[in-house]
């Protein structure tokens, strides 16, 4: 059925902790994944786009708004996305698309839509505040902290919980995309499928896994150093998570890695399922492609895992935009963020903007061909781990992280890649830092900001406490589901066959 609204669909593609710099497109010699790599040959990829957080809800939330977690007050993995705060969804919407949801947002609280129209799943993580960080008792070992269990049990796997929602929220939006083209309303379509692959447990599923030797997978850069070397940030992710309460050898970090590229060339097949569904609805070459992911993985590099780190490994994402009005065959080496992709579609698709507050920047010139300026990127971290702000800018070639308890550090990634020299130690750079640093005070009130999340860390635990005594009324999403309008059925004898509907080719 042909569409009156001829501006492009918009499928946006979001993988959990998959660190850019573990994928083919990004140089890596080992990892399969051939859809993402024709994707990337369609479109436009950005060589050195960074997560507002590295941790889940933050990072998202951020990318939703275009503005820094701590601008709605999104400190952790267990707190509200504020309803009156507008996101994308609610721009597409006023801009006449149709939203949807298949899989994983993180959201808490009431409000589990935050502007998309339709939601195919529940989420996998609980949508309560039992996840609350405790920055008066930093010491204290939460029940739900990482533990390096995951490390040390990767291998191969036939089924588990995260492959079993996974399958469900691919499945589902596969099933809405065959329905897309035949939809009365003509409205284009944002659709969004989130998964939980490749985040930790290191668990792949057995055919993936066994595209891959044992013998060819690559050891990290920097090992784990001794106690005594560490410096600051190692020192509270081994607090955090290790304590040495799990005993990791070279051939589990061996079998980690491995189950991780695995588990991306998973990921990169659930990205080939949906092209697939695209190009067999007719609906290729009038939607445009997003893949990109909430946050990295440090994946055993000077012997830390996961993210809630501003090294690279963890901050670092794939963004990939393809389709049309997108120029293919575009690699953009200056740094740009999650908080570009808001400004961004909207300017795509001519949605107007009504607020002002975005910290991001448009970034469809770019994406058209013209060449992209230099601006300071920014990061923050409020979460677990620590007991104060930690915040990075990046700027140039040189990234900057501080916090008040540990200090700063500053990089020449051009010069340093895995950011083993610390030029803040040095005192010839003691000019750029006082600079770096001094920009870093006139964005963030760090004392303030810290005193604003120990009051809602403290107002959440309250809460949480509260409404996990007697009745409980979860605010995890019921998906909608509706048998009588999904296979044949005599409630309506005018409806048209289902099959014939769904079916490709036409006959």
């Amino acid at each position: 059925m042909p569409r009156p609204d001829k501006r492009p669909n918009i499928l946006l593609v979001m993988f959990d902790q998959m660190a850019a710099l573990s994928l083919p497109v990004y140089g890596h010699p080992i990892v399969r994944a051939p859809h993402m790599t024709r994707l990337a040959a369609r479109g436009t990829l950005f060589a050195n786009a960074y997560c507002a957080s590295p941790l889940c809800s933050p990072a998202r939330f951020a990318m939703l708004t275009g503005r820094l977690p701590s601008r709605i007050g999104a400190y952790d993995n267990a707190v509200e996305l504020p309803a009156g705060v507008p996101t994308l969804l609610h721009h597409l919407r006023n801009a006449g698309y149709r939203t949807c949801l298949s899989g994983k947002m993180d959201f808490t609280g009431a409000d589990q839509l935050h502007g998309y129209e339709e939601r195919l799943t529940t989420d996998l993580s609980p949508s309560d505040f039992g996840w609350v960080p405790d920055w008066e008792h930093p010491e204290t070992v939460q029940p739900w902290f990482h533990t390096l269990h995951s490390v040390a049990e990767a291998g191969p796997c036939d089924h588990s919980l995260s492959l079993r929602y996974d399958e469900e929220a691919c499945l589902q939006a596969v099933h809405w995309l065959h329905a897309a083209a035949d939809r009365p309303d003509g409205r284009p379509f944002m659709l969004t499928l989130s998964i939980m692959h490749p985040h930790d447990p290191y668990q792949a599923l057995r055919p993936f896994w066994d595209l891959y030797q044992d013998s060819e997978i690559d050891m990290p850069d920097l090992p784990r150093r001794s106690a005594k070397d560490r410096n600051p940030v190692e020192r509270r992710m081994h607090a955090l998570y290790d304590r040495d309460e799990v005993p990791i050898s070279p051939a589990q970090v061996r079998r980690a890695r491995r189950a991780y590229y695995a588990m991306l060339s998973y990921c990169d097949d659930v990205l080939g399922r949906l092209m697939r569904a695209l190009e067999v609805g007719g609906i290729s070459d009038d939607t445009m492609v997003i893949v990109t992911s909430d946050h990295g993985d440090m994946l055993g590099e000077r012997g830390l895992w996961y993210k809630m780190t501003f090294y690279e490994r963890a901050v670092r994402v794939p963004l990939l935009l393809a389709g049309p009005g997108i120029r293919p065959r575009q690699r953009i080496k200056e740094a740009v963020s999650h908080l570009d992709l808001l400004p961004t579609l909207a300017a795509l698709i001519g949605a107007r903007l009504e607020h002002r507050e975005l910290a991001g920047r448009d970034l469809s010139p770019v994406v058209k061909g013209e060449a992209a300026a230099r601006v300071d990127i920014r990061g923050e971290y409020l979460a677990e781990g620590y007991d104060a702000p930690v915040v990075m800018v990046r700027r140039g070639s040189h990234k900057f992280v501080h916090s008040v308890t540990d200090g700063s550090e500053l990089y020449d990634l051009a010069r340093d890649p895995v950011e083993l020299r610390n030029l803040a130690l040095e005192p010839a750079y003691a000019g750029m830092v006082a600079d770096l640093l001094r920009a870093a005070e006139q964005h963030w009130d760090f004392g303030r900001l810290r005193s604003d999340v120990i009051a809602s860390q403290r107002q959440r635990r309250m809460i949480h406490a509260a409404l996990t005594t007697g009745r409980i009324a979860p605010w995890d999403y019921a998906p909608k589901t509706d048998a009588a309008d999904s296979y044949y059925r005599n409630y309506d004898p005018t409806r048209p066959d289902p099959d014939r509907a769904l079916r490709r080719p036409r006959r």
